[in-house]
């Protein structure tokens, strides 16, 4: 049974502090002002990811003993910490977005989830520009800033539905179906998975569909949905969590009725 509390834990505040203070000092300054690099597998990461990740790696386990796992990692760290610590992970992205963040776009977040046994149990998504703080704990709800999620209340039929697709990781028959023939009214992609979560649980979208996403890129946002009253499943499993935590696929609503039509028309036509 969830929670009825009006306002997030002194736990969860806590979270949002350090969400906060570290985009104030880490993130911002360098908004506009700093070149990215490649890394190995063609995404972009700039002196702002590093110094990010470094300040969450100092404050984290400041309010829960546990490592920190960041994208800025290597691989072989991340699946060491990954395998290890199932009592306790931070999962961070310290700025999802990057491409975004490098070009000037601001559309981009800092994300931090708390893992126990392989489940997201606190999240965090903190947009900076817009001063945007989504947040949950597992069994005591989500919230936007002050307000309590979902923000949106209506059930419209799928046929009016803004969708969030990526369909960079989808195969090619889902992909072309998904832009040709979809069942929705229009689509989106903004280049920051973490936000997609959040934009569908405050209702600003109401269907999802991203073909692999890495560990950080859905650690909070799930969380965040899943406690604001959405449902997710995946393409190929019949459990989310069931699917490979490093390559995850993700088809998510923001309401029941229209996760089960939307997974319905995903699976029939992937």
């Amino acid at each position: 049974m969830k929670s009825t509390s009006a306002q997030p834990s002194a736990r969860l505040q806590a979270l949002i502090q350090i969400a906060r203070e570290v985009a104030a000092t880490e993130v911002m300054p360098r908004f506009r002002k700093v070149a990215a690099e490649i890394k190995h597998d063609g995404s972009l990461f700039t002196e702002a990811d590093l110094a990010a990740q470094t300040a969450l790696q100092r404050l984290l386990p400041q309010l829960v003993d546990c490592p920190v796992l960041g994208e800025e990692m290597s691989q072989d760290q991340q699946e060491a910490l990954w395998a290890a610590h199932a009592d306790g992970l931070w999962i961070v992205d310290p700025i999802d977005g990057t491409s975004n963040f490098a070009h000037g776009l601001p559309y981009f977040a800092v994300s931090i989830a708390l893992f126990q046994q392989q489940r997201p149990v606190l999240a965090v998504v903190y947009l900076p520009v817009l001063d945007e703080c989504f947040a949950a704990e597992a069994g005591a709800g989500a919230w936007l800033n002050d307000d309590r999620l979902p923000l949106v209340q209506d059930d419209k039929p799928l046929k009016q539905a803004m969708a969030s697709i990526e369909t960079k990781w989808l195969s090619g028959h889902l992909a072309t179906r998904v832009v040709t023939v979809n069942p929705y009214h229009s689509h989106r992609n903004f280049g920051a998975s973490t936000i997609d979560w959040c934009w569908l649980a405050a209702g600003r979208t109401d269907v999802m569909l991203h073909g692999a996403q890495k560990l950080w890129d859905y650690a909070a946002g799930v969380l965040i949905l899943l406690e604001a009253g959405g449902e997710v499943g995946c393409l190929f499993h019949d459990s989310y969590w069931e699917e490979n935590p490093w390559h995850r696929s993700a088809i998510a609503a923001r309401t029941p009725s229209l996760f089960s039509g939307w997974s319905a028309w995903v699976h029939k036509n992937k």
